[in-house]
């Protein structure tokens, strides 16, 4: 092998493979199109509910994310820091978590808890994302599956976006609503930095850090996917099967 040969596939210091996996932060869901007018006050209500009753599918499935990841992890260390992660959704005793703060979201926006609970308005596109997402934890390593979670470091940048431009574009939604996104701006940086950690420790040799760098690609690519449906069907009027019936007309829950 040359000197040249060599070189290239030396790996990164962690300086520099923290530094690649931040950069991927340039393609984040907050430069999607559909985040682009909300952020700018010009989604209408109803692509605000669409949203938010969309994203409940996701929400709803982080703690069954995490669970996996913990049944696949046999270090007593990392599961004390990473079960907090099912708490901040699930909750506790006396303590609401955020899926029930999504709902209080939900109810800010005009829709009711049954609707969003029996998912009646979630797209194909945002079930077959979910759970592509869902079910890689469930068949990764936990250390791959921890690295699929670092679009956490992005997240506060969203979360305070909504809060700064949510109260004087959308005056119609009820302020207490929005108490998930204030949550969040804690939870998501304490989260980062365990995240972070396991990630550099883990993934050492440039192959290794490459793949880091395609897992976290394929989250990226998750939550884009979210968007593009939610485009299609509420900012194009294409919904699934909009040529042959103007009904909804998607599968529900199978499993």
């Amino acid at each position: 092998m040359s000197h040249q040969q060599a070189t290239e596939v030396m790996p990164w210091s962690r300086e520099e493979f923290e530094t690649r996996l931040r950069a991927k932060g340039d393609l984040y869901h907050i430069h999607h199109p559909y985040h682009i007018a909300m952020h700018k006050g010009e989604c209408t209500p109803e692509q605000i509910r669409a949203w938010v009753a969309n994203r409940f599918y996701y929400q709803v499935s982080i703690p069954v994310k995490d669970a996996a990841i913990m049944a696949n992890c046999h270090d007593q260390e990392v599961r004390r820091h990473w079960i907090q992660r099912i708490i901040d959704h699930d909750g506790r005793e006396g303590s609401e978590g955020g899926i029930e703060a999504w709902l209080r979201l939900g109810e800010a926006v005009g829709l009711t808890r049954e609707e969003l609970l029996d998912h009646r308005h979630v797209l194909p596109t945002i079930r077959f994302a979910v759970d592509a997402y869902v079910n890689f934890a469930r068949k990764a390593t936990w250390q791959e599956a921890a690295c699929s979670s670092l679009t956490e470091m992005f997240a506060p940048t969203i979360h305070q976006s909504r809060l700064d431009t949510w109260p004087d574009n959308y005056p119609w939604i009820e302020q207490e609503g929005l108490q998930y996104f204030r949550n969040r701006l804690s939870e998501a940086r304490r989260d980062v930095v365990h995240g972070i950690q396991i990630t550099l420790d883990h993934f050492t040799t440039r192959a290794e850090q490459e793949r880091a760098l395609n897992i976290l690609q394929f989250k990226l690519d998750v939550l884009w996917s979210l968007l593009d449906g939610l485009s299609m069907a509420h900012e194009l009027n294409r919904p699934p099967f909009h040529t042959v019936t103007d009904q909804p007309t998607y599968h529900s829950r199978l499993v």
